[in-house]
């Protein structure tokens, strides 16, 4: 069953750039040009494989996943899947403690 309290606590972008705008006082259209540039700046760096760390929030980084065997879920036939590189995220000591 799906828990309807979790539907109702999730954040949008807008509802980001207005939280950004009234805490740092500033207008909507600074916020959400300082939020795109922090987006643009973090998958730049993750794009060249670089890592980006926030001390006490968290880090990104990018694992390539290796080419694997995997199983069609409606025929049960073995399927390829290609290798790709995904982000990671782990996060720091701050923000784990904040949430528990």
């Amino acid at each position: 069953m799906f828990n309807q309290q979790l539907i109702t606590n999730i954040m949008n972008k807008s509802e980001l750039i207005d939280a950004i705008a009234a805490d740092a006082g500033v207008t909507k259209a600074a916020a959400k040009l300082a939020l795109e540039s922090f987006l643009g700046n973090v998958s730049g760096t993750l794009k060249k494989g670089g890592r980006v760390s926030l001390v006490g929030f968290g880090s990104w980084s990018v694992s390539k996943r290796a080419a694997r065997d995997g199983r069609n879920p409606q025929t049960g036939k073995t399927i390829k899947i290609a290798a790709k590189n995904v982000v990671k995220f782990k996060a720091g000591a701050d923000l784990d403690g904040a949430v528990n």
